[in-house]
């Protein structure tokens, strides 16, 4: 399977791929080598691998392209021939504009050098000249952080510490393309949190290009992803529909090819009346937090060994009436109905709040709520997961709810039925609330201490 973006105005594209491969000759003996540049084209003596092939891709001004993909699928070969590290074997690249990129640990550095010669030697490299980089200097330092051992040979730095001191450079050699692999691993929680901040300002004025193995950060930062396994692109398009994708084949892998299927929730989901929360809330304010609560879809697709099934999930206010609507701050109960087709040893049912990027925003599971009381569930039972919470305030925007059923323990479990979006939230009023969502306050109070 290509990767083929849709085509739109050639005037912004900043990188286009077109049947993009890498193959390396793989010796048996050193021997072999010679014996190659005796013989030239009329003989082989060499294996071809291909680490890349048949990759199509095109990435425009202002969008962020993140790319997954297990160990060694290829992730970190494409970017280093789009880098230019790395010339393909086969296919084109081209690149319009300065790129800036964060690959392995301390390429670019000399070991020798000290971390403040290390950003004359990155930053020449990267296009700054001399004078550019004086008056930048002071404000790659800072961001750094890494205080006195600046003037230390980089041999004598941790990891986190190269990373630090990579990244500051990068973020100040003003870049038409950023490219990051997996290097945001390595650092601290802090710097990490700064480099995020960067990278989303960045998104408004340039190209990101994001390898993680974290789905989470994908999701959040990335408009658009590419999956690739085994030198093969699997799929493109909107990260969050490649994520999951991507989901449901590492969760194959794990489990069995053969033990998961596709499925439907089925017919046991009645329609039913649903009360409208809006005619019990007495508040005029325009800050109030409506949120549209879209019906679950007995069709909708899930994936799983399917020993046991999702039939049903509800949105309900304290006195278990269905909600059409329900307001931020207002207690909430969401039921998870299932049915066991085939004996399940420990059963855990559990839900993710996510945005439309599919950001996990918040969730839980039912597993420490059983402990101590896990039991098995014979084929024909039927159960239900309460999750008895407030809802918190939403921006504006589209969220979905996610379920699943599995049979396990917390760390070692089978997935039996998963749905990516079993209900659809819509907020439709702006909160007022700080930050991704707001928390209802028990009590907020001002006082002066004497």
């Amino acid at each position: 399977m290509s990767s083929e973006p849709a085509s739109t105005d050639a005037g912004d594209l900043i990188i286009d791929a077109s049947g993009v491969g890498k193959c390396y000759q793989i010796y048996e003996r050193p021997s072999h080598r010679l014996l190659q540049g005796l013989f030239g084209d009329s003989r082989q003596f060499y294996k071809e691998f291909w680490a890349l092939r048949g990759v199509n891709l095109q990435v425009r001004r202002g969008e962020t392209l993140g790319i997954i993909g297990k160990n060694g699928s290829g992730k970190s070969t494409l970017l280093q021939m789009i880098a230019g590290t790395l010339s393909p074997t086969e296919g084109r690249i081209s690149i319009q504009g300065r790129i800036a990129a964060l690959l392995e640990l301390g390429s670019g550095f000399n070991p020798d050098f000290t971390g403040r010669e290390n950003v004359f030697l990155n930053a020449s490299i990267l296009g700054l000249s001399s004078a550019q980089i004086d008056a930048r200097l002071q404000d790659i330092l800072d961001f750094a952080d890494i205080g006195d051992f600046i003037d230390q040979p980089i041999r004598n730095y941790s990891s986190g510490m190269v990373m630090r001191l990579a990244f500051s450079v990068m973020a100040h050699v003003d870049a038409d393309v950023l490219i990051i692999d997996e290097a945001l691993a390595v650092g601290d929680a802090f710097f990490t949190q700064k480099c995020m901040r960067f990278l989303r300002e960045f998104k408004a004025r340039g190209t990101l290009l994001f390898v993680s193995h974290d789905d989470a950060a994908v999701s959040g930062l990335c408009d658009k992803a590419l999956w690739i396994d085994s030198g093969r692109p699997m799929a493109y398009g909107e990260s969050r529909d490649v994520v999951q994708q991507y989901l449901e084949s590492v969760i194959a892998n794990r489990q069995g090819e053969s033990s998961m299927r596709v499925a439907t929730a089925g017919d046991a989901a009645q329609a039913r009346h649903r009360h409208d929360m809006r005619r019990d809330v007495v508040n005029a304010s325009n800050l109030r937090n409506d949120i549209e609560v879209v019906p679950f879809d007995p069709q909708a697709s899930g994936f799983g060994e399917l020993r046991a099934r999702i039939v049903d999930v509800t949105l309900r206010d304290e006195h278990a009436r269905d909600l059409a609507w329900c307001v931020g701050g207002e207690s909430v109960v969401l039921d998870i109905d299932f049915v066991v087709d085939e004996f399940l040893e420990r059963p855990i049912l559990g839900f993710y709040l996510k945005d439309r990027l599919g950001q996990l925003l918040f969730g839980d599971n039912t597993y420490l709520a059983s402990l101590g009381n896990e039991g098995s569930l014979p084929a024909g039972a039927r159960g239900r997961a309460r999750f008895a919470f407030e809802m918190p305030r939403l921006k504006a925007g589209d969220y979905f709810i996610t379920v699943g059923v599995a049979d396990g323990g917390k760390d070692e479990h089978s997935i039996q039925h998963w749905v990516h979006e079993a209900l659809a939230l819509k907020s439709l009023c702006q909160s007022w609330s700080i930050g991704i969502l707001g928390l209802p306050m028990s009590k907020i109070s001002l006082e002066l201490l004497e």
